[in-house]
């Protein structure tokens, strides 16, 4: 008797193949109706992506192949048992009892994410394993939103009875309380009798009593230890506490709290008691004394390099937060914002912004920028900064890597809102220039955009860009004066790589030629047929087609003119077809090779015929159209492959047609607008066949759609028929082939044949001003971002140009060093060569500014991103200017460094201050008094600052 398994299904039936159009629409309808109802708690499953793509590409799902047209030749293997042993670090099993994922892997890479009914019913079809179950949680204070918890925070609880440690596997989301339960079923412990500790770096933080927070607000981290004490006495007292002398426990009862948060910059006293402007500031606010806000006086390591000085104090490496480290240290070298954050700031901190966050980040941001620019540090644990940040960015929650730009851009962003002195946003009706000079719109533009955003950060990090976008049909100009926080600068193409491509004649002139053209490396196809054309000798009566060859079939046209090259890979095969120049008004044909498995007397009957060589193309006019002018395109183009030795006739001696003295035309496939057939409509058991007359060969038609169309060639009308691209398919016999020499058509060259001589990719230099200039290059919009023109009333791909109009004193620069492509993903390694000194802008800026605005920049801080993409490893280096001194911030390790080593390939976002500019901030701007008690030096307050557990 046979016994159904644990899911209830049979050992035969479990894995019985099924059609892949059935699993495929199966599993998608899983897919999505777990999406449409998604909500916390919901289980998701881990798949090696490796074994999820092939079942993709077997069911049809691979995107990649969307165009291709190797289904018609084979049908893909079926997947073999599910393999998620490259996703382990081990089989152990932790607490928790789940397996230990390898740190660092990718979603998209690495592995892929199903539901879990549709892993369930994988698991049905193809067995293997392991589970790797993981819950949604919820996550975002402003906006909720649903991840998958991929890596659960993992703890090392060491026993405080025996000094013992296990790991414990817990969701980040989890409460204190959630905790304390897994903890004592562990180790079957009274609750009342144990405390735990936040233990991190081995040292005593904050005993975790409120059991509703979740384990991310007590700001626990990935890998960190917590101790757990065991009370043997009956008596436990309710409140516990730090003794200050010997960081023990201490058995003294609690004061009302008091938080330990030191914000706004009020100065500190020694007691441990704060001055009276930070207790009314938190009054009626949403801060919670119990909730740290603020870094532990013990969260400065003792095992960072120590440099003397104030702001040369590192940063923890946390899990994965060297992009947070990188970009934290360029902005708390930045001396406006480091002037701003060592003030009383308190009265802008907006509570009520909807955009904003309460002023909580704002807040945390001020204290930790604080810590690093008091003396005496080594290093700090940005713990309440990333706790924030997980709350009000769950995008950069957990401890995955980041992109330190991304992350720039959401604190600039966060911290102008936090700090808007506008209250109130006033609702402004955009106009349009309406003919008025560009000074006076642009004017209003930034008036208008003034008075809905007033901050510190718009004061000094905003700037103003010119946008153009002309119609391409009726030439409708529109003009707007948009606001700006940093530059992202795309890197020119000046890499090159070598690209191989095989130049066919269109009208039979020449023999196809393999050409090798350098082209930039990041360039497009127009590049290339530039490049082609030149090396070629292209006439100037004709064009170049550029298409795509796989399984001796056009698998696709490259007409898209701005089609990146990053898009070839380098083991396709590429051609390119000389036609007329307005062959887009002409019919293409394209002339296909195919012969029999086993030559048959009569091949073009055989039901095993397969394709070979390359396909030719050439055009015909659109009013010879007949089978005659089909029949001898065909001839022209295969002219230049007859061999020295073969019969040639001339092209109207129907006779020799008669006599069979070239390959027979076996099929005609009408293709409208490009649509190809598939095989099965080109069998010769779907259509009827009929002698044609006199000489031309055997000819059957078939539409795009199917409809079959057969009759004499010479009776048809082409021009009642409505395609674009008309296919031959030819049939070849032993006889065709000693008459023309087919091996032309064969063994089409690689775009890229690595090897021992193989031109490396050539690295040439790229200024920055050079990527301005791309920057502001005129281009057309991409596909998918048609614009709108009010005057066509369509959407219209239209050119646009960007102009910088107002500069502002600090000067943030993005190099778009990372691309995308429907392959792969790239890092572009380009070394740029950006000036340190003097970097002047003057020429690129169109607003007349008065003379006291300077256009020249100073450098003073660079994120570095070292790697490739989706990993790797973020620096900084930053300028003390009262020092002239640069370091290197590379986490918790801080190090002098020389001006001429700044200059590397792993500059990613660079930082630049505007000539003039003073290092104390504009007082009129911020309402203080520099009479006023609470105005002090940077070295004064960082001085005085002491904080408090």
């Amino acid at each position: 008797m046979t016994i159904p398994n644990s899911e209830g299904f049979f050992p035969s039936e479990c894995c019985l193949p099924r059609a892949p159009a059935e699993e495929k629409e199966i599993i998608m309808e899983l897919i999505r109706s777990s999406e449409a109802s998604i909500k916390e708690g919901d289980l998701y499953y881990l798949v090696s992506h490796r074994w999820w793509m092939e079942w993709q590409k077997y069911v049809g799902l691979d995107q990649s192949d969307d165009n291709s047209t190797e289904g018609i030749f084979c049908i893909p293997r079926r997947p073999g048992e599910i393999d998620n042993s490259n996703l382990l670090l081990n089989e152990s099993v932790v607490e928790g009892n789940e397996l230990d994922l390898k740190r660092s892997l990718q979603e998209g890479e690495d592995y892929s994410l199903v539901p879990q009914d549709a892993w369930k019913k994988l698991l049905e079809w193809y067995r293997g394993g392991p589970e790797l179950p993981r819950k949604v949680i919820s996550e975002g204070f402003i906006t909720k939103k649903f991840n998958v918890e991929v890596y659960p925070l993992c703890l090392q609880l060491i026993d405080g009875r025996d000094k013992s440690q296990r790991t414990l596997n817990i969701s980040r989301m989890a409460s204190v309380r959630e905790l304390y339960n897994m903890v004592c079923m562990l180790l079957e412990l009274e609750k009342e009798k144990v405390c735990i500790w936040d233990y991190y770096n081995k040292t005593k933080h904050q005993f975790l009593n409120n059991y509703d927070q979740t384990l991310e607000e007590v700001q626990l981290l990935m890998d960190q230890e917590v101790l757990l004490e065991v009370q043997d006495d009956k008596l436990w007292p309710s409140n516990i506490s730090m003794s200050s002398a010997g960081n023990e426990l201490a058995l003294v009862p609690l004061e009302p709290s008091r938080s330990s948060v030191t914000i706004a910059g009020g100065p500190m006293l020694s007691n441990s008691y704060s001055t009276g402007f930070r207790s009314n500031f938190l009054e009626g606010g949403n801060f919670s004394s119990s909730q740290r806000d603020t870094e532990d006086r013990d969260d400065v390591s003792n095992n960072g390099i120590k440099v003397d000085g104030q702001g040369l104090t590192g940063l923890h490496n946390l899990g994965n937060t060297c992009f947070m480290n990188s970009a934290l240290q360029c902005l708390v070298h930045t001396p406006p914002l480091v002037d701003y954050f060592l003030q009383d700031y308190s009265e802008e901190i907006n509570k009520e912004n909807p955009l904003g966050m309460q002023g909580e980040l704002a807040i945390v941001f001020g204290e930790l920028l604080r810590k690093l620019w008091s003396s005496g540090r080594t290093s700090v644990a940005p713990r309440a900064f990333k706790a924030k940040l997980a709350r009000f960015a769950p995008q950069f929650s957990g401890y995955n890597q980041h992109d330190s730009q991304e992350l720039l851009a959401f604190l600039l962003d966060g911290l102008h809102e936090d700090l808007n002195r506008v209250r109130s946003k006033p609702y402004i009706e955009a106009k349009d220039a309406d003919g008025r000079p560009d000074d006076e719109f642009a004017e209003e533009c930034w008036q208008n955009h003034k008075a809905r955003n007033d901050s510190i950060i718009v004061d000094v990090c905003q700037g103003q860009y010119k946008s153009t976008l002309v119609c391409p049909v009726c030439s409708k100009v529109s003009v707007t004066f948009d606001p700006f926080m940093y530059l992202s600068l795309p890197l020119p193409s000046t890499a090159t790589r070598t690209i191989t491509v095989t130049v066919f004649s269109g009208d039979g002139s020449s023999l196809p030629m393999p050409f090798t053209v350098t082209v930039p490396k990041n360039g497009c196809c127009k590049d290339l047929i530039q490049a082609l054309s030149t090396a070629s000798c292209l006439k100037h009566t004709e064009a170049l087609v550029l298409a795509e060859v796989y399984g001796n079939r056009i698998y696709r046209y490259l007409e898209n003119s701005f089609e990146s090259l990053s898009n070839i890979k380098d083991e396709e095969h590429i051609v390119a077809y000389r036609l007329p120049i307005h062959h887009e008004k002409l019919l293409r044909l394209e002339i296909l090779h195919r012969r029999a498995e086993g030559f048959l007397s009569e091949p073009r009957y055989s039901a095993h015929l397969k394709l070979l060589g390359t396909p030719l193309v050439t055009t015909l006019s659109m009013d010879s159209r007949t089978g005659a002018d089909i029949h001898a395109a065909v001839l022209s183009v295969l002219a230049p492959l007859l061999r020295a030795n073969a019969f040639t006739w001339p092209h109207g001696d129907k006779t020799s047609r008669d006599n069979g003295s070239g390959p027979s035309l076996d099929s005609i496939v009408l293709s409208d607008n490009g649509t190809q057939c598939s095989e099965e409509t080109l069998s010769t058991s779907d259509m009827e066949v009929e002698e044609i007359h006199n000489s031309i060969p055997d000819i059957q038609l078939a539409l795009a759609d199917g409809k079959v169309i057969s009759r004499s060639t010479a009776d048809v009308d082409y021009n009642t028929v409505s395609v674009s691209r008309l296919k031959v398919v030819m049939n070849w016999s032993d006889r065709e082939h000693e008459i023309y020499d087919f091996s032309f058509l064969e063994d089409l060259p690689e775009v890229f044949k690595s090897g021992f001589m193989s031109k490396k990719t050539r690295q040439e230099a790229v200024t920055l001003y050079s990527c301005l200039e791309a920057f502001i290059k005129e281009e057309p919009l991409g596909p998918d971002d048609m614009w709108y023109c009010p005057r066509c009333k369509e959407h219209r791909q239209a050119t646009k140009k960007l102009d910088l109009w107002r500069l502002p004193d600090i000067l943030v620069v993005h190099l778009k060093r990372f691309s995308y492509s429907r392959f792969m993903k790239n890092k572009l390694d380009t070394f740029v060569n950006f000036p340190v000194h003097n970097l002047d802008l003057s020429k690129y800026v169109g607003r007349r500014e008065s003379a006291s605005k300077s256009h020249v920049y100073e450098l003073y801080a660079i994120s570095n991103h070292y790697g490739g993409l989706g990993g790797g490893h973020y620096s900084a280096y930053a300028k003390l200017l009262e020092e002239d001194s640069w370091f290197h911030f590379d986490d918790s390790h801080v190090s002098p460094v020389n001006e001429n080593e700044i200059k590397k390939s792993a500059a990613y976002v660079l930082f630049y201050q505007r000539v003039g500019v003073e290092s104390k901030m504009d007082v009129r701007e911020t309402g203080i008094s520099p009479d006023s008690s609470n105005f002090k030096s940077k070295s004064e307050l960082a001085s005085n600052l002491i904080f408090v557990s």
